[in-house]
């Protein structure tokens, strides 16, 4: 064993993490999406193993909770500390395991460890409120624990979109049983994990159990789970949602989008185009708050969509480790096989392609899809691939109505010269997220982050809102003597 490395054979044999290293009967082959080198085995959990571990996790919870908030902040400067040394390392199991260009994976590395930092802060943060009451009587409301949170993160922004719930609910006194998607189990599980033990939290708060459906669905179900928090497809969350809300559980969904990113006749057009590349190619287009639509005023629209194919066109394609790329794999051929749907069902309606629209493999050349109205796929579908789809509008009430055509509520930009004219399509987007002059994909990790409608159930996460989310509100009151009541 290389003691050295952050992940090494003793975490990649088959093993979950329950606050030691367990090996499982089952397992799964982890591959590289670029290459499809196996990068290492790791376990997977059945309900049988999720249900031990949700008892294990309310054991430990227990002491947790009750230790002092000294006890619990110590732990995060010590997590970001072996993040930071483990740097490089970290990067690069988030370039090779999910396909992420490496300036993608220092960003959610460097939002991970900020995400560290203001969770280690709130253990110190006011817990609560003095109300108002009646001479001789304190009434307090005071933010509690919930109990055992378990989080079911996703594949895309593995390591961060997991984090951002696992810190701050742990910091708060909850304990953790995280599911991360098998596909990236360990840069978004399994470094969380050793982050955690090399920094001391203590056995049982923190578990760690990739698995499939069965397992998400276990955790969902589980007595000792007192809170779900989900980050995925609103397909998948509509199931989490339901079986979660059935077992009384709290629910916090973070789900899809159809976002759009409105661009007006006074924009600065290669800025604009710029920003639509970066919203539509990031990640492979692999985000929920990629831009799913780019409606572009009718007036520019033609030579906008000649910039943004040139723009599609310069990017090179192929394999994070090989050197400067700006578009890594697709995750699996089964998202490949929907976005070529996507494509070739919106190009048989009557669309055209300025730019890409071919893949080899997993790699899948920037598309920019031009003649979309609202009858075709592209339109309405989320295509989690790197296609930009362009959509002329005429006026601003029209922009408006095109963007809030969807059931999703997710993120939306607006790019102009006209800061006000702005503001004001901003302020009727139906978007729980709102960019004046910038594009889709944002996250500032101190803002509260959330969607509407088919992109989630209303709640958010991060900020000020991981209180909310994370802790429950108490009512204490305080009597000298207790009253003498007439019965």
């Amino acid at each position: 064993m290389d003691s050295t490395k952050l992940i090494n054979e003793d975490q990649l044999g088959g093993k979950v993490f329950t606050g030691v290293w367990s090996t499982l009967a089952k397992t799964t082959e982890v591959e590289e999406p670029a290459t499809g080198a196996n990068l290492g085995v790791i376990g997977i959990a059945d309900a049988d193993d999720i249900a031990a571990a949700a008892a294990s996790a309310r054991a430990a919870q227990r002491s947790w909770a009750a230790d002092t908030p000294d006890v619990r902040a110590a732990v995060f400067p010590k997590a970001i500390q072996v993040a930071t040394e483990r740097w490089d390392e970290i990067v690069e199991w988030i370039m090779r395991e999910s396909g992420s260009v490496r300036p993608k994976a220092e960003f959610e590395l460097s939002i991970t460890i900020k995400s560290l930092q203001l969770a280690g802060a709130m253990p110190h943060q006011a817990q609560g409120l003095v109300l108002p009451s009646e001479r001789g009587r304190v009434s307090l409301a005071r933010r509690r624990p919930l109990g055992v949170v378990g989080v079911i993160a996703p594949f895309n922004f593995p390591l961060y979109l997991a984090m951002r719930a696992v810190a701050p609910a742990i910091a708060v006194g909850n304990a953790v049983v995280l599911k991360p998607d098998p596909r990236t189990s360990i840069c978004g599980g399994f470094v969380i994990a050793r982050l955690f033990e090399l920094a001391g939290l203590p056995a049982g708060v923190l578990q760690v159990l990739p698995g499939r459906g069965d397992a998400g669905e276990a955790l969902c179900r589980d007595p000792n789970v007192a809170m779900i928090q989900f980050t995925g497809s609103t397909a998948a969350g509509r199931m989490v949602g339901r079986t979660a809300s059935e077992n009384l559980k709290k629910v916090s969904l973070e789900l899809g989008g159809k976002n759009s990113l409105i661009v007006l006749e006074d924009a600065d057009l290669e800025l604009a185009a710029k920003n639509a590349s970066w919203a539509s190619y990031l990640h492979q287009g692999q985000i929920c708050m990629s831009a799913g639509r780019v409606l572009v005023q009718a007036s520019i629209v033609e030579e906008f969509a000649k910039r943004l194919a040139a723009h599609a066109e310069a990017l090179p394609v192929g394999d994070p480790m090989s050197g400067q790329v700006a578009v890594g794999p697709i995750i699996n051929e089964t998202q490949v096989d929907h976005a070529r749907r996507v494509l070739n069902d919106s190009v048989a309606a009557g669309a055209s392609v300025a730019a890409g629209g071919t893949s080899d493999g997993l790699f899948f050349k920037p598309t920019v899809l031009t003649g979309v109205t609202k009858d075709m796929p592209a339109f309405n579908e989320e295509i989690f691939g790197p296609v930009a789809v362009i959509v002329p509008f005429d006026t601003d009430d029209d922009a408006v109505a095109l963007a809030n055509d969807t059931d999703y509520g997710l993120s939306a930009a607006v790019i102009t010269r006209d800061v006000g004219r702005g503001m004001a399509i901003g302020d009727r987007l139906q978007a729980g997220l709102v960019h004046i002059n910038d594009q889709t994909v944002n996250d500032d990790v101190v803002n509260p982050f959330g969607g509407v409608g088919a992109s989630g159930n209303g709640t958010s996460i991060g900020g000020p809102a991981n209180w909310e989310e994370f802790t429950h509100w108490q009512w204490t009151t305080i009597k000298g003597t207790p009253p003498a009541y007439p019965f």
